[in-house]
């Protein structure tokens, strides 16, 4: 009985090492090495053993992420070495100012000091500790000397191990630091939920990740998509460490995900130039970072350089432009979209932020309005974060005169003059020809994620509306150069290309077409959804709630908002104008199973512009069998590379994995 007992034991163990050694190829390394359905079959034979034998259930098991009671309030934690600040600079000559103080301090003022430069991720710094390999203890940086004991929500990020992942004996102690962070595209999801539900949503990504690190309730923080990037240790007991890029190496190594931005140079003009490209490319990344670390690569040069009050010599933080400043609320104005929801818009004293100048910033709806209390007149933070529109942050009230006016939501359409409707946080028109709509629905229509038809601007788009040319989407397709030209500032070949580009997007994908739509509740996504699971436009218009509710991530509320969509005949009238106009797409067909996987297996990385959005590149991939990687490595089987590829393509080049275009990549999957 014991023999058998110590037997069942050990194959616990071992199935443990398996599935935390496919966590690190799925999330660390984004290359995984077996299905989604395998490693389900995986934990839930763990989950089982574990439930027959309780008292062999351990804290570093993967099935333990989630699992703790909530707690009343955070214990404190006492750094056994501090986590440093950095000093920051944002100018060339004071980057080449640091490079001269080390040089003069350490005497080598002639000599060649390697630096290590990493991305400074605009997150939350931890500090986890790990006992004989196993996660311990997890905090925040808090003051720098004390933080507060964080553990069992960091517990639940996935890229964080609960156990070193190694073939070497593990470390008596070992202390990681790290940051950690929420992706901008999952940022942008959990608004978009919040904001549906009435609830507060997050200013940014960095406050959606700090709200999220410290919920009292870890299944909070384990509903939450929160990512980490280790960069650094503090004590290692049984190992020494000679430079930073050791560090960084022997992180990724033991089963720490590690920013691929990490380069080395011998030269501060070449980190100079690359705080330049990584700026360049920032707005790619989905993560936040607001500049670049330059670290003196040897720990001994560190040590010698030593610290000034609170921070290191040998580092520097190379800061970006910023994407928040400082400006002033003209006034608030309300912009009605494409289902009619009105949108208080502030109008702002211009600002520049990150290289654009901002006038105008999002209030979001009237909840958010009140519960930042923003007024005419007040000074308040706006924020400029990748393709985000820019927001109004917070309000400096201590800034306040009394002279601030109140704004009030209108209880008409400030385009049409109709009744309008609370809907939870939204105030919504139900104008059914409102002309403020219209041009939404057209520019939505007319966007880059839909039909893509380059050159129908914005100003271009409301000259049609406001002189009557178009009344739906659908007109747009039996323009007339000659009804073109009577537009202002319209000549002959901005009309012509105007033509061409409608004439380009009548031939599209049924995703696309059906997001073109702008069915309510219907994203980019879901539109996906819908595009895999029917035929065509008339299987959809006929499909029943039934149908459309046994679609996973389709719920009642999308569910019938479809419905509503393909009972009105308007929707009919721009249906019947969209098949007169020519207008065609990809129908699904029913392959054979063959047919369906035939990138069974193979792993694409997109690099680089390409005329498709990266998610339906990565639906395509998957809906015949493929994976989508985002980083490339000798187990990636294409690099599709479209206009401006960089690194990615460089390293696909230097080990031979096959490079191929856009129009390679559809004649792949047609």
């Amino acid at each position: 009985m014991e023999e058998e007992k110590e037997a069942v034991k050990q194959y616990i163990e071992d199935l443990r090492k398996k599935i935390h050694y496919h966590n690190y190829r799925y999330y660390v390394l984004d290359e995984p090495e077996i299905s989604d359905a395998e490693y389900d079959r995986l934990f839930k034979e763990l989950e089982e053993l574990e439930s027959k034998y309780p008292e062999l259930i351990t804290p570093d098991s993967p099935t333990q992420r989630v699992g703790a009671k909530p707690l009343t309030e955070f214990g404190t934690y006492e750094h056994s070495i501090p986590m440093l600040s950095l000093n920051s600079v944002s100018d060339v000559s004071d980057v080449r100012d640091f490079d001269e103080r080390v040089r003069k301090f350490l005497g080598i003022e002639g000599g060649k000091i390697e630096y290590v430069v990493e991305p400074k991720i605009d997150g939350l710094a931890m500090e986890l500790v790990y006992e004989n390999g196993v996660l311990s203890v997890g905090s925040t940086r808090g003051d720098g000397t004390t933080g507060e004991d964080i553990t069992q929500n960091l517990r639940t990020i996935k890229t964080i191990p609960l156990r070193i992942f190694s073939d070497a004996p593990p470390l008596p102690l070992l202390e990681v630091r790290g940051e950690v962070f929420m992706p901008v595209s999952k940022f942008k999801e959990l608004n978009d939920a919040l904001g549906a539900r009435g609830e507060k949503m997050f200013a940014n990504p960095r406050n959606a990740a700090a709200g999220s690190v410290r919920q009292l309730d870890p299944k909070v923080t384990a509903s939450r998509p929160l990512d980490f990037f280790a960069y650094g240790v503090g004590r290692a007991e049984g190992k020494e460490f000679s430079t930073q890029w050791e560090v960084l190496n022997y992180l990724r190594n033991i089963g720490f995900k590690v920013s691929p931005l990490i380069r080395r140079f011998e030269h501060i003009k070449d980190v100079i130039e690359y705080h330049e490209e990584v700026k360049a490319k920032r707005d790619e990344l989905d993560y936040e970072i607001d500049g670049i670390v330059v670290k003196v690569n040897s720990i001994e040069l560190q040590e010698r350089l030593g610290t000034i009050s609170r921070s290191p010599r040998w580092a520097i933080a190379y800061k970006f432009p910023a994407r928040e400043e400082f400006t002033r609320v003209k006034d608030i104005v309300v912009q009605v979209g494409r289902t009619g929801a009105l949108t208080p818009v502030a109008v702002l004293e211009p600002v520049p932020i990150a290289g654009v100048t901002v006038s105008r910033a999002t209030l979001h709806n009237e909840d958010e309005l009140r519960r930042k209390d923003v007024r005419i007149g007040d000074t308040v933070v706006v924020e400029r974060a990748g393709d985000v529109i820019p927001e109004v942050v917070s309000v400096i009230k201590s800034k306040r005169t009394g002279a601030e006016k109140e704004f009030k939501m209108p209880d008409r359409c400030p385009v049409c003059g109709a009744e309008v409707i609370k809907e939870g946080p939204i105030v919504r028109c139900i104008g059914v020809s409102c002309v403020a709509q219209l041009k939404e629905r057209i520019k939505h229509f007319a966007s880059l994620r839909a039909l893509n038809i380059e050159g129908l601007g914005e100003k271009v788009i409301e000259q049609l509306v406001d002189r009557k040319m178009v009344s739906d989407a659908a007109d747009l397709f039996f323009l007339t150069k000659r009804d073109l030209l009577k537009l202002d500032r319209m000549g002959d070949k901005s009309a012509q290309n105007i033509l061409d580009a409608l004439e380009k997007s009548k031939h599209t994908t049924f995703a696309r077409l059906i997001h073109a739509l702008g069915i309510r509740h219907v994203g980019e996504h879901t539109a996906s959804l819908l595009a895999d699971n029917f035929r065509d436009l008339e299987s959809l218009r006929n499909a029943s709630y039934e149908d459309l509710v046994s679609i996973p991530e389709i719920g009642p509320e999308v569910a019938k908002s479809i419905l509503l969509f393909f009972e009105q005949e308007s929707t009919k009238e721009l249906l019947d104008k969209l098949e007169r106009a020519g207008v065609s797409y990809e129908k699904k067909e029913v392959a054979e199973e063959e047919e369906r996987k035939i990138l069974e297996g193979k792993t694409f990385v997109f690099t680089g512009r390409i005329s498709m959005p990266r998610e339906e590149a990565k639906r395509i991939v998957e809906q015949f069998g493929g994976r989508v990687a985002s980083s490339v490595s000798k187990r990636t089987d294409y690099v599709v590379a479209g206009e401006e590829a960089g690194s990615k393509l460089e390293r696909a080049r230097k080990l031979g994995v096959k490079v191929i275009n856009e129009e390679e990549f559809r004649t792949m999957v047609r």
